[in-house]
């Protein structure tokens, strides 16, 4: 069990990793291209879409790709 423990663990902490940036990668970019208003309010969007994604345990991987173009969707629905 305790090998099975550590194993989770490291795919708890690579998925962390990967999520951290993916996040710090999107605000970047929105930074760059909309400033720093718009940066803050897609990281909380990037947040809230992370909570929704359907996914199995935080054992599993996650597609990180996809909480960041469901986020990039509901920014761009606020200028339009």
């Amino acid at each position: 069990m305790e090998q099975h423990d550590t194993f989770s663990k490291l795919i708890y902490e690579e998925q962390t990793h990967l999520a951290e940036r993916e996040l710090s990668s999107f605000v970047a970019a929105v930074t760059q291209w909309f400033g720093p208003q718009e940066a803050k309010l897609s990281a909380e969007f990037w947040l809230q879409e992370s909570e929704l994604i359907d996914s199995p345990p935080r054992s599993e991987p996650r597609d990180w790709h996809a909480v960041t173009i469901a986020a990039s969707a509901r920014l761009t629905h606020r200028f339009y």
